[in-house]
């Protein structure tokens, strides 16, 4: 039995999202909102969202949710492979940019923030939270790096086809501590 590597697993992942139709994808999407985060925040606690490419699940809808209820909204800007992103405030009215990578981020002008939840895109995850993400290791680093400062949430957001039996990790892997799809909530804290 030989083991699936990431980039197979990667592959049949992402097929399976892609064959989502237009409706599963925003049905997904404001399921997640509905049902929210699966504990409370704090006020002004700060929630980084993500710019959705290549048919990822759009944190929007949960993020504007969180903003009503007295969030405060975050975007990621890539820097440089290797580095930590920089997370920026980010409200819903303020325009974005198209940065480095060709993803939508708040403009360099926008305050500098460590968010207490990260919300993920991610290409696949298994039932320990192991995510796989498109190879370049931004979120682990980021993690690694932002949580010597505080305490984040890692909640990454699927579609429920995007769930696999079991991923290879690597050590310097990081595990998400919740995963949310549109039938439920993955909470991996205690395991």
């Amino acid at each position: 039995m030989s083991m699936k590597s990431k980039a197979d697993l990667r592959a049949a992942a992402l097929a399976a999202r892609d064959a989502l139709s237009g409706e599963q994808r925003a049905a997904a999407a404001e399921a997640i909102a509905t049902r929210g985060l699966p504990f409370a925040l704090e006020p002004g606690a700060v929630v980084a969202g993500y710019s959705p490419i290549r048919n990822e699940i759009d944190p929007a809808p949960l993020m504007k949710k969180l903003a009503a209820e007295g969030a405060r909204l975050a975007l990621p800007t890539v820097t440089a492979r290797g580095q930590s992103l920089v997370f920026r405030a980010w409200s819903p009215s303020d325009r974005l940019l198209l940065g480095p990578l060709g993803i939508l981020e708040p403009s360099p002008a926008a305050a500098e923030v460590v968010p207490d939840v990260m919300l993920v895109p991610l290409a696949a995850f298994d039932r320990l939270g192991h995510r796989i993400g498109y190879g370049a290791g931004h979120y682990d680093i980021s993690f690694a790096h932002l949580r010597k400062i505080k305490t984040i949430a890692g909640m990454g957001l699927a579609f429920a086809v995007q769930e696999i039996k079991a991923i290879p990790a690597m050590s310097h892997d990081v595990p998400l501590d919740y995963v949310l799809t549109e039938r439920r909530v993955f909470d991996f804290r205690s395991s």
